[in-house]
Protein backbone atom coordinates (compact mmCIF):
# COMPACT_ATOMS: atom_id res chain seq x y z
CA UNK A 1 0.00 0.00 0.00
CA UNK A 2 1.32 3.41 -0.95
CA UNK A 3 2.33 5.60 1.96
CA UNK A 4 0.61 8.96 2.38
CA UNK A 5 2.82 11.78 3.64
CA UNK A 6 1.32 14.20 6.13
CA UNK A 7 2.91 17.39 7.43
CA UNK A 8 4.43 17.10 10.87
CA UNK A 9 6.70 14.21 9.93
CA UNK A 10 3.96 11.58 10.06
CA UNK A 11 3.96 8.83 7.46
CA UNK A 12 1.05 6.49 7.76
CA UNK A 13 -0.12 3.81 5.37
CA UNK A 14 -3.64 4.27 4.03
CA UNK A 15 -4.50 0.88 5.54
CA UNK A 16 -3.75 2.30 9.00
CA UNK A 17 -6.15 5.21 8.58
CA UNK A 18 -9.89 5.39 9.09
CA UNK A 19 -11.44 6.11 5.70
CA UNK A 20 -14.11 8.74 5.21
CA UNK A 21 -13.30 9.21 1.52
CA UNK A 22 -16.41 7.68 -0.02
CA UNK A 23 -19.27 5.24 0.51
CA UNK A 24 -17.73 2.26 -1.29
CA UNK A 25 -14.63 1.53 0.78
CA UNK A 26 -16.06 -1.73 2.08
CA UNK A 27 -17.34 -4.82 0.27
CA UNK A 28 -20.99 -5.68 0.81
CA UNK A 29 -23.49 -6.07 3.62
CA UNK A 30 -23.35 -9.57 5.17
CA UNK A 31 -26.94 -10.33 4.10
CA UNK A 32 -25.95 -9.67 0.50
CA UNK A 33 -22.96 -12.00 0.81
CA UNK A 34 -25.12 -14.66 2.46
CA UNK A 35 -27.43 -14.74 -0.55
CA UNK A 36 -24.48 -15.04 -2.93
CA UNK A 37 -22.92 -17.88 -0.94
CA UNK A 38 -26.22 -19.74 -0.45
CA UNK A 39 -26.84 -19.89 -4.19
CA UNK A 40 -23.25 -20.13 -5.39
CA UNK A 41 -23.41 -23.65 -6.87
CA UNK A 42 -26.88 -23.35 -8.36
CA UNK A 43 -27.20 -23.42 -12.12
CA UNK A 44 -29.28 -20.59 -13.57
CA UNK A 45 -29.69 -18.92 -16.97
CA UNK A 46 -27.38 -16.00 -17.70
CA UNK A 47 -27.83 -12.34 -18.59
CA UNK A 48 -30.29 -11.54 -15.76
CA UNK A 49 -32.93 -13.92 -17.11
CA UNK A 50 -32.88 -16.06 -13.97
CA UNK A 51 -35.50 -16.42 -11.24
CA UNK A 52 -33.52 -14.35 -8.73
CA UNK A 53 -33.42 -11.32 -11.01
CA UNK A 54 -37.14 -11.66 -11.61
CA UNK A 55 -37.81 -11.88 -7.87
CA UNK A 56 -35.71 -8.75 -7.34
CA UNK A 57 -37.60 -6.96 -10.13
CA UNK A 58 -40.89 -7.82 -8.46
CA UNK A 59 -39.69 -6.50 -5.10
CA UNK A 60 -38.54 -3.25 -6.70
CA UNK A 61 -41.83 -2.85 -8.57
CA UNK A 62 -43.71 -3.43 -5.33
CA UNK A 63 -41.54 -0.88 -3.48
CA UNK A 64 -42.24 1.60 -6.30
CA UNK A 65 -45.97 0.88 -6.26
CA UNK A 66 -46.19 0.17 -9.99
CA UNK A 67 -46.32 -3.31 -11.55
CA UNK A 68 -45.83 -1.91 -15.06
CA UNK A 69 -42.27 -0.65 -14.51
CA UNK A 70 -39.40 -2.11 -16.51
CA UNK A 71 -36.44 -2.99 -14.27
CA UNK A 72 -32.94 -3.76 -15.53
CA UNK A 73 -29.69 -4.46 -13.70
CA UNK A 74 -26.31 -2.97 -14.62
CA UNK A 75 -22.94 -3.03 -12.89
CA UNK A 76 -21.93 0.58 -12.20
CA UNK A 77 -23.10 4.18 -12.23
CA UNK A 78 -21.18 5.60 -15.18
CA UNK A 79 -22.13 2.62 -17.32
CA UNK A 80 -25.76 3.09 -16.28
CA UNK A 81 -25.78 6.82 -17.04
CA UNK A 82 -24.26 6.30 -20.48
CA UNK A 83 -26.67 3.48 -21.34
CA UNK A 84 -29.80 5.36 -20.22
CA UNK A 85 -28.81 8.61 -21.93
CA UNK A 86 -27.94 6.83 -25.16
CA UNK A 87 -31.26 5.00 -25.07
CA UNK A 88 -33.12 8.31 -24.87
CA UNK A 89 -31.27 10.63 -27.24
CA UNK A 90 -30.78 10.90 -30.97
CA UNK A 91 -27.44 12.02 -32.37
CA UNK A 92 -28.26 15.73 -32.39
CA UNK A 93 -29.60 15.85 -28.84
CA UNK A 94 -28.03 16.65 -25.48
CA UNK A 95 -28.78 16.44 -21.79
CA UNK A 96 -29.27 19.32 -19.33
CA UNK A 97 -27.75 18.97 -15.87
CA UNK A 98 -26.17 20.97 -13.05
CA UNK A 99 -22.58 22.02 -13.75
CA UNK A 100 -21.64 19.94 -10.70
CA UNK A 101 -23.51 16.89 -12.04
CA UNK A 102 -21.70 13.58 -12.12
CA UNK A 103 -22.02 13.20 -15.89
CA UNK A 104 -20.51 16.67 -16.32
CA UNK A 105 -17.59 16.37 -13.90
CA UNK A 106 -16.71 12.86 -12.76
CA UNK A 107 -17.27 10.51 -15.69
CA UNK A 108 -14.29 11.41 -17.90
CA UNK A 109 -16.62 12.76 -20.58
CA UNK A 110 -18.26 9.33 -21.00
CA UNK A 111 -21.57 10.72 -22.24
CA UNK A 112 -19.84 13.04 -24.71
CA UNK A 113 -17.50 10.27 -25.85
CA UNK A 114 -20.65 8.39 -26.87
CA UNK A 115 -21.86 11.33 -28.95
CA UNK A 116 -24.09 13.44 -26.70
CA UNK A 117 -23.28 16.87 -25.33
CA UNK A 118 -23.80 17.62 -21.64
CA UNK A 119 -25.42 21.05 -21.27
CA UNK A 120 -24.44 22.44 -17.86
CA UNK A 121 -26.68 24.76 -15.83
CA UNK A 122 -25.32 26.88 -12.99
CA UNK A 123 -26.14 25.64 -9.51
CA UNK A 124 -25.14 26.92 -6.06
CA UNK A 125 -26.41 23.80 -4.27
CA UNK A 126 -26.05 20.94 -6.75
CA UNK A 127 -29.69 21.17 -7.86
CA UNK A 128 -31.37 22.63 -10.92
CA UNK A 129 -34.84 24.14 -11.05
CA UNK A 130 -37.83 23.86 -13.33
CA UNK A 131 -37.38 27.54 -14.18
CA UNK A 132 -33.80 26.92 -15.36
CA UNK A 133 -34.93 24.04 -17.55
CA UNK A 134 -37.69 26.14 -19.09
CA UNK A 135 -35.31 29.02 -19.69
CA UNK A 136 -32.72 26.77 -21.34
CA UNK A 137 -35.26 25.16 -23.62
CA UNK A 138 -36.95 28.45 -24.52
CA UNK A 139 -33.56 29.99 -25.27
CA UNK A 140 -32.85 27.13 -27.65
CA UNK A 141 -36.11 27.11 -29.61
CA UNK A 142 -36.19 30.92 -29.93
CA UNK A 143 -32.61 31.14 -31.18
CA UNK A 144 -32.48 31.98 -34.89
CA UNK A 145 -29.84 29.29 -35.33
CA UNK A 146 -31.50 26.61 -33.22
CA UNK A 147 -31.05 23.92 -35.87
CA UNK A 148 -27.31 24.55 -35.77
CA UNK A 149 -27.15 23.83 -32.02
CA UNK A 150 -27.47 20.77 -29.82
CA UNK A 151 -31.12 20.22 -28.97
CA UNK A 152 -31.94 19.71 -25.26
CA UNK A 153 -33.98 16.51 -24.92
CA UNK A 154 -33.25 15.14 -21.45
CA UNK A 155 -32.87 16.55 -17.95
CA UNK A 156 -30.44 14.70 -15.69
CA UNK A 157 -30.51 15.18 -11.92
CA UNK A 158 -29.11 13.17 -9.04
CA UNK A 159 -30.70 12.61 -5.66
CA UNK A 160 -28.81 13.17 -3.46
CA UNK A 161 -26.73 15.56 -5.53
CA UNK A 162 -22.96 15.56 -5.73
CA UNK A 163 -22.93 17.88 -2.71
CA UNK A 164 -25.36 15.93 -0.53
CA UNK A 165 -28.46 18.05 -1.07
CA UNK A 166 -31.81 16.51 -2.01
CA UNK A 167 -34.83 17.48 -4.08
CA UNK A 168 -38.14 18.12 -2.35
CA UNK A 169 -41.38 16.68 -3.65
CA UNK A 170 -42.40 20.14 -4.87
CA UNK A 171 -39.11 20.62 -6.73
CA UNK A 172 -39.24 17.23 -8.42
CA UNK A 173 -42.92 17.71 -9.31
CA UNK A 174 -42.13 21.06 -10.91
CA UNK A 175 -39.27 19.54 -12.90
CA UNK A 176 -41.49 16.68 -14.04
CA UNK A 177 -44.25 19.04 -15.17
CA UNK A 178 -41.78 21.25 -17.02
CA UNK A 179 -40.18 18.29 -18.76
CA UNK A 180 -43.58 17.02 -19.87
CA UNK A 181 -44.51 20.49 -21.13
CA UNK A 182 -41.44 20.68 -23.37
CA UNK A 183 -41.21 17.00 -24.32
CA UNK A 184 -38.04 16.36 -22.32
CA UNK A 185 -37.16 13.10 -20.58
CA UNK A 186 -36.50 13.35 -16.82
CA UNK A 187 -33.73 11.05 -15.59
CA UNK A 188 -32.82 10.76 -11.91
CA UNK A 189 -29.43 9.30 -10.98
CA UNK A 190 -29.97 7.41 -7.74
CA UNK A 191 -26.44 6.21 -7.05
CA UNK A 192 -26.95 7.31 -3.44
CA UNK A 193 -30.75 7.11 -3.44
CA UNK A 194 -30.84 5.11 -0.20
CA UNK A 195 -29.24 8.02 1.62
CA UNK A 196 -31.57 10.53 -0.01
CA UNK A 197 -34.73 8.65 0.90
CA UNK A 198 -33.52 8.26 4.49
CA UNK A 199 -32.60 11.93 4.98
CA UNK A 200 -34.41 13.61 7.89
CA UNK A 201 -35.54 16.48 5.65
CA UNK A 202 -36.76 14.23 2.82
CA UNK A 203 -40.43 14.34 1.81
CA UNK A 204 -40.18 12.17 -1.31
CA UNK A 205 -41.10 8.50 -1.46
CA UNK A 206 -39.88 5.86 -3.88
CA UNK A 207 -43.35 5.55 -5.51
CA UNK A 208 -43.42 9.32 -6.05
CA UNK A 209 -40.00 9.25 -7.71
CA UNK A 210 -41.17 6.39 -9.93
CA UNK A 211 -44.27 8.33 -10.92
CA UNK A 212 -42.53 11.65 -11.60
CA UNK A 213 -39.48 10.46 -13.57
CA UNK A 214 -39.32 8.86 -16.99
CA UNK A 215 -36.40 6.76 -15.76
CA UNK A 216 -34.27 6.55 -12.63
CA UNK A 217 -31.97 4.10 -10.97
CA UNK A 218 -31.55 2.65 -7.52
CA UNK A 219 -27.89 2.60 -6.55
CA UNK A 220 -26.46 -0.53 -5.00
CA UNK A 221 -22.70 0.01 -5.29
CA UNK A 222 -22.72 2.82 -2.71
CA UNK A 223 -25.52 1.41 -0.54
CA UNK A 224 -24.56 -2.07 0.57
CA UNK A 225 -24.03 -4.09 -2.61
CA UNK A 226 -20.72 -5.36 -3.95
CA UNK A 227 -21.70 -3.66 -7.19
CA UNK A 228 -24.82 -2.98 -9.19
CA UNK A 229 -27.49 -0.45 -10.12
CA UNK A 230 -31.17 -1.13 -10.82
CA UNK A 231 -32.60 0.94 -13.68
CA UNK A 232 -36.34 1.59 -13.34
CA UNK A 233 -38.12 2.76 -16.51
CA UNK A 234 -41.61 4.22 -16.51
CA UNK A 235 -41.70 5.71 -20.01
CA UNK A 236 -42.35 2.94 -22.58
CA UNK A 237 -40.41 4.89 -25.21
CA UNK A 238 -37.23 4.34 -23.21
CA UNK A 239 -38.01 0.73 -22.32
CA UNK A 240 -38.16 -0.38 -25.94
CA UNK A 241 -35.09 -2.42 -26.92
CA UNK A 242 -33.29 -1.39 -23.73
CA UNK A 243 -31.57 -4.76 -23.35
CA UNK A 244 -30.03 -4.35 -26.81
CA UNK A 245 -28.49 -1.10 -25.60
CA UNK A 246 -27.27 -2.63 -22.34
CA UNK A 247 -25.42 -5.24 -24.37
CA UNK A 248 -24.10 -2.72 -26.90
CA UNK A 249 -22.64 -0.55 -24.13
CA UNK A 250 -20.92 -3.48 -22.44
CA UNK A 251 -23.30 -3.50 -19.51
CA UNK A 252 -24.87 -6.94 -19.76
CA UNK A 253 -23.34 -9.18 -17.11
CA UNK A 254 -23.19 -12.84 -18.14
CA UNK A 255 -23.62 -13.94 -14.53
CA UNK A 256 -26.52 -11.54 -14.17
CA UNK A 257 -27.98 -13.40 -11.23
CA UNK A 258 -25.23 -11.86 -9.07
CA UNK A 259 -27.00 -8.53 -9.54
CA UNK A 260 -30.48 -9.85 -8.91
CA UNK A 261 -29.47 -11.65 -5.73
CA UNK A 262 -27.96 -8.49 -4.29
CA UNK A 263 -31.03 -6.36 -4.92
CA UNK A 264 -33.25 -9.15 -3.66
CA UNK A 265 -31.34 -8.99 -0.37
CA UNK A 266 -31.37 -5.17 -0.25
CA UNK A 267 -35.14 -5.06 -0.80
CA UNK A 268 -35.92 -7.68 1.84
CA UNK A 269 -37.08 -6.42 5.25
CA UNK A 270 -36.32 -2.78 4.29
CA UNK A 271 -32.56 -3.39 4.45
CA UNK A 272 -31.84 -0.77 1.77
CA UNK A 273 -33.58 1.95 3.77
CA UNK A 274 -32.03 0.84 7.07
CA UNK A 275 -28.55 1.18 5.57
CA UNK A 276 -29.36 4.69 4.39
CA UNK A 277 -30.58 5.75 7.83
CA UNK A 278 -27.47 4.35 9.50
CA UNK A 279 -25.09 6.36 7.31
CA UNK A 280 -27.13 9.55 7.65
CA UNK A 281 -27.35 9.33 11.43
CA UNK A 282 -23.57 9.10 11.68
CA UNK A 283 -23.14 11.94 9.18
CA UNK A 284 -25.45 14.14 11.27
CA UNK A 285 -23.25 13.51 14.29
CA UNK A 286 -20.24 14.68 12.29
CA UNK A 287 -22.15 17.71 11.04
CA UNK A 288 -22.99 18.69 14.61
CA UNK A 289 -19.35 18.27 15.68
CA UNK A 290 -18.13 20.54 12.86
CA UNK A 291 -20.71 23.20 13.67
CA UNK A 292 -20.00 23.03 17.43
CA UNK A 293 -16.33 23.61 16.63
CA UNK A 294 -17.30 26.76 14.74
CA UNK A 295 -16.54 25.53 11.22
CA UNK A 296 -18.62 26.71 8.29
CA UNK A 297 -20.20 24.18 5.94
CA UNK A 298 -20.20 24.55 2.15
CA UNK A 299 -23.63 22.96 1.83
CA UNK A 300 -26.49 22.25 4.18
CA UNK A 301 -26.49 18.49 3.63
CA UNK A 302 -28.63 16.08 5.63
CA UNK A 303 -27.29 13.01 3.86
CA UNK A 304 -24.10 11.01 4.20
CA UNK A 305 -21.78 13.62 2.66
CA UNK A 306 -20.59 16.60 4.72
CA UNK A 307 -18.46 19.50 3.47
CA UNK A 308 -16.82 21.49 6.28
CA UNK A 309 -14.43 24.37 5.59
CA UNK A 310 -11.31 23.79 7.70
CA UNK A 311 -8.05 25.66 8.33
CA UNK A 312 -5.20 24.05 6.42
CA UNK A 313 -3.36 23.10 9.61
CA UNK A 314 -6.45 21.29 10.92
CA UNK A 315 -6.80 19.41 7.65
CA UNK A 316 -3.20 18.20 7.87
CA UNK A 317 -3.65 17.21 11.50
CA UNK A 318 -6.76 15.16 10.75
CA UNK A 319 -5.05 13.53 7.78
CA UNK A 320 -2.58 11.91 10.15
CA UNK A 321 -5.29 9.43 11.12
CA UNK A 322 -8.10 9.80 8.58
CA UNK A 323 -8.55 9.79 4.82
CA UNK A 324 -11.10 12.20 3.37
CA UNK A 325 -11.58 14.12 0.16
CA UNK A 326 -10.48 17.60 -0.85
CA UNK A 327 -13.21 19.73 -2.37
CA UNK A 328 -12.87 23.49 -3.01
CA UNK A 329 -10.18 26.05 -2.32
CA UNK A 330 -11.17 29.27 -0.53
CA UNK A 331 -9.62 32.73 -0.68
CA UNK A 332 -7.93 32.36 2.70
CA UNK A 333 -5.94 29.66 4.49
CA UNK A 334 -8.90 27.31 4.55
CA UNK A 335 -10.24 24.59 2.32
CA UNK A 336 -13.53 22.76 1.89
CA UNK A 337 -13.20 19.02 2.34
CA UNK A 338 -15.60 16.09 2.13
CA UNK A 339 -16.30 13.53 4.84
CA UNK A 340 -18.44 10.65 3.66
CA UNK A 341 -20.11 8.02 5.84
CA UNK A 342 -21.58 4.81 4.50
CA UNK A 343 -23.78 1.85 5.31
CA UNK A 344 -20.70 0.25 6.90
CA UNK A 345 -19.26 3.16 8.91
CA UNK A 346 -18.98 2.25 12.58
CA UNK A 347 -20.04 4.22 15.63
CA UNK A 348 -16.52 3.78 16.99
CA UNK A 349 -14.92 5.41 13.94
CA UNK A 350 -17.23 8.41 14.22
CA UNK A 351 -16.67 8.66 17.98
CA UNK A 352 -12.92 8.79 17.44
CA UNK A 353 -13.17 11.40 14.69
CA UNK A 354 -15.43 13.61 16.82
CA UNK A 355 -12.96 13.43 19.71
CA UNK A 356 -10.15 14.50 17.40
CA UNK A 357 -12.23 17.34 15.94
CA UNK A 358 -12.89 18.67 19.43
CA UNK A 359 -9.18 18.59 20.23
CA UNK A 360 -8.15 20.69 17.23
Amino acid sequence: MEEIHCHGGVNKKMSDKILFQCDYNEGAHPKVLERLVQTNMEQTPGYSEDKYCEEAREKIRKACGDDSLAVHFLVGGTQTNVTVINAALRKHQGVLCAVTGHINVHETGAVEACGHKVLGLESPDGKITAAQVAEAYEAHIHNDSFEHMVQPKMVYISNPTEVGTIYSKAELTALSETCHKYGLYLFLDGARLGYGLAAPDNDLTLPEIAALCDVFYIGGTKVGALFGEAVVIKNPELAQDFRYLIKQRGGMLAKGRLLGLQFDALFTDDLYFQLGRHANELAMRLKSAFLEKGYELCYDSYTNQQFPILPSEHIEKLRENYAFGGWDETDDDRRAVRFCTSWATTEEAVDQLIRDIREL
